[in-house]
């Protein structure tokens, strides 16, 4: 994969970091995407165990290059188009493992929709969000909508959207949006000191709950229970609760290690 645009690096623990770098804006393309797509299905493959999205560069992104809209003759070719672009997203939310998205910058449409596929979405100070597709008359295609009404509820998700205007940090941490706000000296390593100590943690416990909390948006609180004890139960099969559990019993709470077996 081409190491301008994307790299996709992993440590001693397994924490992967996969980092959007195509100056000066980090415009979506034909070719951003398929970086992207090849970067996922290796973290597919090779599951690790925590997963840190982030860019370099000024901001995020300043969106989608618009020539990729004028590229689309019929509405056939629209949404072959975008049916690509939502399955990133999507493939990202479906990843088994717990996933973080740092936004230092201003952070617009793709990336945007990409951050809140994450579980986490952390955020500098300074950084702004914006779904700003309605300068082309459009909407956003990347579940960005529907994600963001799943975090901050119907009527903020349609504001963001209608509006196209940027919000701050603040005030979407204050909506439900991003989940923390982070000074910006420094953000970088905060950033990846929180993705580090969830690869640490017991990572088939928070598939699991990732897969408990799918069921919810799927189906709500009755569906969630359906699965929730066989979901729970399957964890008795793995290393870091037997060791945990062990280690609680001898030496008292906080002590365990986990390995994410």
């Amino acid at each position: 994969m081409a190491a301008q645009q994307v790299r996709l690096e992993r440590d001693a623990v397994d924490l992967a970091v996969l980092t959007v770098d195509a100056p000066p804006l980090n415009l979506y393309t034909d070719g951003l995407h398929d970086l992207l797509e090849a970067a996922v299905e290796d973290l597919e493959e090779r599951p690790a165990r925590a997963l840190l999205v982030r860019a370099e560069g000024r901001v995020v992104s300043g969106g989608v290059d618009v020539n990729l809209f004028a590229a689309q003759k019929t509405r056939a070719q629209a949404k072959a188009l975008f049916d690509g672009m939502l399955d990133l997203p999507e493939r990202i939310a479906a990843l088994p493992f717990p996933t973080v998205f740092a936004a230092h910058g201003l952070c617009l449409t793709w990336a945007f929709e990409v951050a809140v596929a994450c579980d986490i979405l952390l955020a500098a100070e300074r950084a702004r969000f914006g779904l700003v597709e309605k300068v082309v008359g459009l909407t956003p295609t990347m579940g960005g909508t529907q994600r963001l009404a799943a975090r901050a509820g119907v009527g903020r998700a349609k504001e963001l959207v209608m509006t196209g205007d940027t919000y701050d940090a603040a005030t979407l941490e204050r909506w439900g949006v991003v989940n923390r706000v982070l000074p910006d000296e420094g953000f970088d390593d905060a950033a990846l000191e929180f993705t580090h100590a969830l690869a640490t943690g017991p990572t088939r416990a928070h598939a699991a709950t990732k897969r408990v909390l799918a069921h919810f948006e799927s189906g709500g609180v009755a569906e969630a229970n359906e699965h929730i004890t066989s979901i729970a139960a399957e964890l008795f099969d793995t290393e870091d609760l037997r060791g945990a559990v062990r280690s609680f019993l001898d030496h008292g709470p906080g002590k365990a290690t986990f390995s994410g077996r």
